[in-house]
């Protein structure tokens, strides 16, 4: 049996369009997803960024969920340092209420964007983060039967039990997941450096517990699945030069190819490319096979798919490539 796929929606929002035309895409994107037998969609909380618009992943996973019927939805993640636990808790809470056994929490302790507006205008404070086990704990408390405020429930939440998975990109992430004995997902999509040390980590020093008595690693993985692997190929430049170009600043600005290819193969250039090192490009079974290597080398029980293709209408063209190898 072939290892689960769940996917990865940015709600992009490309050149000269509306936020809105972003999330109706992201609804055509969960709605192919479930027909494919995609086990779910995770929607990551982003600030000040004009090409991601899932500021907010409760109120876009509500969204989704009333154009959808089975698929399960859920952050990837909430960055729990940005609110009070209890927030979170009435947030999700309602959603598990609306979409019983559909929804995820996955929670990270990164800001989710730059340092200015982490500051001023999320008003966070910068030391939130060192509080994030001990916030962990309190969420998955008021989504229990035990309050952790005498006289104080949330309402909705209060005996949901939503599942909670600690994301990471570093050792912190996996041993503290290790430690509370929650489910882990590694971030190898754009941070490919530790995935390896982490994953081990955390099934070798996993302290079991009653909702999860095995360990569950989820790694995530960019695909570029095309007809053929030229055209796998194709995409994947184009990909990368726009990935560089928003990385580096240039979001907007008009390059000839001269100057383009110039910043791709600057250093750093190369340096933003890297970070896509997990990469399954080609055709379906040139995918699979590389999918299948990566399952083992992550050490993973779930993949996490960010599909990478040059435009929407291939990503779900790829979306489909992929299904029909690997899930149907």
């Amino acid at each position: 049996m072939n290892t689960p796929l769940a996917l990865l929606d940015f709600c992009t929002v490309y050149p000269g369009e509306s936020v809105g035309t972003s999330m109706a895409r992201s609804v055509e994107f969960a709605q192919h997803a479930e027909k494919l037998g995609f086990s779910r969609v995770w929607y990551a909380e982003h600030h000040n960024m004009s090409s991601i618009a899932s500021s907010s992943p409760a109120v876009l996973i509500s969204h989704i969920g009333a154009k959808t019927s089975s698929i399960r939805l859920g952050s990837g993640g909430v960055m729990l340092p940005n609110h009070a636990p209890y927030v979170v808790a009435e947030q999700f809470g309602m959603l598990a209420e609306l979409y019983p056994g559909r929804i995820d929490l996955g929670l990270g302790r990164a800001p989710g964007t730059d340092q200015q507006t982490l500051g001023r205008a999320l008003r966070r404070d910068p030391r939130a983060a060192e509080h994030f086990p001990e916030d962990v704990l309190e969420l998955q408390a008021w989504l229990s039967d035990d309050s952790p405020l005498p006289g104080v429930v949330a309402m909705p939440g209060q005996g949901t039990d939503v599942p909670l998975y600690i994301l990471g990109s570093s050792m912190f992430g996996a041993s503290l997941a290790a430690k509370l004995g929650l489910p882990y997902s590694f971030a190898s999509h754009f941070a490919p450096q530790h995935l390896e040390q982490a994953t081990t980590y955390y099934k070798e020093n996993y302290e079991p517990s009653e909702r999860h008595p095995e360990p569950y690693v989820i790694a995530a993985v960019n695909v570029t699945a095309a007809e053929t692997g030229q055209d796998a190929e194709r995409q994947q430049r184009i990909v990368h030069r726009n990935r560089v170009k928003a990385f580096m600043g240039r979001r907007g600005q008009v390059l000839d190819d001269a100057q383009l290819d110039a910043l791709v193969n600057s250093f750093q250039g190369q340096q933003i490319i890297d970070m896509m090192r997990y990469t399954a490009r080609g055709t379906a079974d040139e995918v699979a096979k590389y999918l299948e290597w990566f399952a083992e080398h992550s050490k993973a029980d779930e993949l996490m798919i960010s599909l990478q293709n040059a435009s929407h209408e291939e990503v779900l063209s790829g979306m489909e490539i992929l299904s029909q190898r690997w899930i149907q």
